[in-house]
């Protein structure tokens, strides 16, 4: 089973890009992020010809999650629990049912926090403490589970080009590092770096100053496996040229494979 993220900057705007990669990539289940749109805006129909179902949880606008999947999830969450005032739409989890038994499935899109002497910084640390509890709650069913998403995370200087140019930057703090890394000790196993420690290993380049060609870029972009999910793990690969494509997103699939 092919499993992909990719944070996708806004579906409508990205239609073509998106249907002529999965007629490519061919993934079974797919989690995106920034899709920009309205549950009922959404281009569901062009996605359910390719033979996906489809379960969103958007926003006007901004923002907005969504998982693809040629099978259809049993349960559908939208939106992380711990602090009511928070409206945006930033996570889904979906619970498939197969042959091997149960998969959870989470798109993520974990707020930027920039700039980092504004209310935003705070509020994408208590973003990460409260994914933090609902994770290990979640660990403790003992079930194959991927959180998959655009972390906004740099977690190492070996995932920026020029790490340098990010010390004051909200996806390398060292708050925002240390929260990644007590995701990591909860038991969760970083998919990509997994299977490489090479450099130059990047999910993001921006649209500004020549980034892709330049390969300026940052590794932002991640699957995190639980036990149970880094036991059936297969394969990690970031499909890097969909980025040269014509009208590209400035982040690219990350996809796994998994028994």
């Amino acid at each position: 089973m092919k499993i992909v993220t990719w944070n996708i900057n806004g579906v409508k705007a990205r239609i073509e890009v998106l249907t002529a990669w999965l007629k490519e990539s061919d993934p079974d289940i797919v989690c995106l992020q920034e899709i920009k749109s309205v549950d009922d805006g959404f281009p569901r129909f062009e996605l359910e010809a390719l033979g996906y179902h489809v379960e969103t949880h958007g926003q006007k606008g901004f923002n907005g999650v969504a998982i693809l999947s040629k099978i259809s999830p049993e349960e559908v969450t939208r939106g992380l629990p711990g602090e009511e005032a928070d409206e945006q739409a930033r996570f889904i989890e979906a619970v498939f049912s197969t042959e091997k038994g149960v998969l959870r499935v989470v798109s993520l899109y974990l707020p930027n926090g920039n700039p980092i002497d504004t209310e935003k910084f705070p509020y994408k640390l208590r973003w990460m403490a409260r994914l933090e509890r609902w994770a290990e709650e979640r660990l403790a069913l003992e079930e194959p589970l991927i959180l998959a998403g655009d972390y906004n995370v740099i977690p190492e200087p070996i995932d920026a080009r020029n790490p340098e140019a990010w010390v004051n930057d909200a996806l390398f703090q060292p708050e925002t590092r240390q929260a990644f890394r007590r995701l990591e000790n909860l038991g969760f196993t970083d998919a990509v770096r997994s299977v490489t420690d090479e450099a130059g290993t990047y999910t993001f380049w921006d649209y500004q100053a020549g980034a892709w060609q330049k390969n300026n870029g940052i590794r932002i972009d991640h699957l995190m496996l639980s036990p149970e999910a880094a036991n059936l793990f297969e394969s990690a690969s970031i499909e890097k040229h969909v980025r040269a494509w014509e009208k590209p997103s400035d982040h690219v699939p990350v996809a796994i494979s998994i028994a």
